[in-house]
């Protein structure tokens, strides 16, 4: 093959490859941050359950189940601190 031909080909595949990989990327990262949202909605479900004991209850909605699953048990923690002392 010519130069000519090779060249504009190479930069096409790898505009592709970067357009491709940048959304590859992008949905690598929603589903990261679904699967800590419903980990966070679970361990609060956990928390609401053994806590009820202990009159400790936690609503589950978006930013809780975010904060405890991207923050992990300080998260939960801080969310168990704020429903008993602040609120």
């Amino acid at each position: 093959m010519e130069p000519n031909v090779v060249i504009p080909l190479l930069l096409v595949f790898i505009t592709m490859l970067l357009i491709v990989g940048a959304r590859l990327k992008a949905l690598r990262l929603l589903g990261y941050a679904a699967v800590r949202l419903l980990v966070g909605a679970l361990a609060l479900f956990v928390i609401n359950a053994i806590g009820g004991q202990f009159s400790v209850h936690i609503p589950i909605n978006f930013i809780t189940s975010l904060i405890c699953g991207f923050l992990g048990l300080p998260g939960a923690a801080a969310l168990i601190v704020i429903d008993q002392y602040i609120l």
